[in-house]
């Protein structure tokens, strides 16, 4: 007879996108298709906490976190969780306990997290972007695969309807060949709650808090990063050795529509055409990067642009818009446009003519939908056996995160980029290839054999 044990790691060995004949029990005989998942989460402040919410009705049996004073809530949620500071001990202690590991925490250690996960046979949530690196986006892909896991990367508007209806209408024609996408976003704010200028780089160093273990924090990074509140939590990510920036924050959101819908791929070039403040250490207040596509079959070639801070695309007069939102993205084609927000969730056509016109016959919907519980429950479903792989599995997160974070490059260190996808490698600025795979701290080596 099958164990639980079994019969979660079997259902992960199904491929992207296939569909998945329904199972009644998670392993003995006469359990229930609802029984809960035993859940292990990595980081349970900021998103963590959010994702610790989704998920709090299946089993929470561990709960990770650097800081004790962000972690009180959880553990006050789930006082019968056992509770870590170190993920690796986490994972060595309860290895037999754990179906499935969440992971939320800065950028930097997305990676080593998830991929310890998976050596174990564990099924992944990974907050976006997936990787800090592009090397750590394909052994997260090659992994997923080697280790038979149900994958997820947390950019939910992947699992809406909006989003099918981005790809739904694009494929039936209604926009024509698209060979431009605009995108945008306000932020940085550097008066908000996840972006904050340091009094000095690197920021001054300051006691470490009781509460802290500063040295999980900093985890795989190379080299001596001292304590500072700036840096922890939530406002790493302007630090470009630790987060992502804007891009890197919300790209995996506004770009996923026209990434997946137009079939994109890799850029050739990238390059930052406008880039104002900031440093190779830390965000710029504002930048616009370009990114250049290759045709793909009869597809056009494409050009993107992503404006952050206080730019935005110049407005045209066939889309009939006023003003810009905070946010969004528009697909140009040469039928038509197609805009939405800084999520896929609310696709529709400019100008407003032309899309209460075409309201009126929408074309056929073909992409199965997700239900009510969004992308934790397609996450969760699949798991169980009871739903298809999750759309935002890593065979497609890893590559929209790498789109991403070669964006990410041009932002941090300006100029232009060729990119020879195939070698993975930067053919006109070779000294920028060891950032495509960064050194890692001993103790934190994972991935390398696969």
């Amino acid at each position: 007879m099958k164990t639980r044990r079994h019969f979660l790691t079997s259902t992960a060995a199904l491929t992207a996108g296939a569909w998945v004949a329904p199972r009644f029990a998670i392993g003995q005989s006469g359990r229930s298709a609802n029984e809960k998942i035993q859940l292990a989460f990595v980081g349970v402040g900021g998103r963590g906490w959010d994702n610790l919410n989704a998920l709090g009705g299946e089993d929470i049996v561990a709960l990770c976190d650097i800081d004790d004073q962000r972690a009180a809530g959880a553990f006050e949620r789930f006082p019968k969780a056992k509770r870590f500071r170190d993920y690796r001990e986490m994972l060595d202690k309860m290895g037999k306990e754990i179906d499935a590991v969440v992971v939320s925490t800065p950028d930097h250690s997305h990676f080593p997290a998830t991929m310890a996960a998976m050596e174990l046979g564990k099924h992944v949530f990974t907050e976006k972007p997936l990787a800090h690196n592009v090397w750590q986006c394909r052994a997260l892909k090659r992994g997923a695969k080697h280790y038979g896991v149900i994958s997820q990367m947390g950019n939910q508007g992947h699992a809406t309807e909006g989003i099918r209806f981005v790809r739904e209408w694009y494929e039936a024609g209604v926009l024509g060949q698209v060979t431009e996408v605009l995108a945008w976003f306000t932020g940085p704010d550097f008066n908000g709650p996840y972006f904050r200028k340091p009094d000095a780089m690197p920021p001054t160093a300051q006691p470490v808090p009781d509460t802290i273990d500063w040295d999980l924090w900093v985890g795989p990074h190379v080299g001596k990063v001292d304590y500072n509140p700036v840096l922890h939590p939530l406002t790493w990510r302007g630090f470009f050795e630790f987060g992502c920036a804007e891009l890197g924050d919300w790209a995996c959101h506004t770009l996923d529509a026209p990434f997946w819908a137009l079939n994109l791929g890799m850029p050739t070039v990238v390059e930052a055409e406008k880039r104002e403040g900031g440093s190779t250490l830390f965000t710029p207040d504002s930048s616009q990067i370009r990114f250049e596509f290759p045709a793909r079959g009869d597809a056009p070639p494409v050009t993107l642009r992503w404006h952050d801070g206080n730019l935005r695309p110049d407005l045209r007069p066939e889309w009939g818009l006023k003003e810009l939102a905070s946010d969004g993205m528009i697909m140009v084609g040469d039928q038509a446009s197609l805009m939405t927000g800084g999520r896929p969730d609310s696709p529709r056509l400019i100008p407003q003519d032309l899309w209460n016109e075409f309201r009126k016959d929408i074309p056929e919907r073909k992409i199965p939908r997700v239900g009510k519980g969004g992308h934790y429950k397609e996450w969760t479903d699949a798991i169980r056996g009871d739903g298809p792989m999750p759309g935002s599995n890593f065979d497609y997160a890893a590559e929209l995160t790498e789109m991403t974070l070669l964006g990410v490059m041009a932002m941090r260190f300006g100029g232009r980029i060729e990119y020879d996808a195939s070698s993975m490698k930067i053919t006109n600025r070779p000294e920028l290839n060891e950032y495509l795979k960064e050194p890692v701290r001993d103790g934190w080596v994972y991935g390398e054999k696969i």
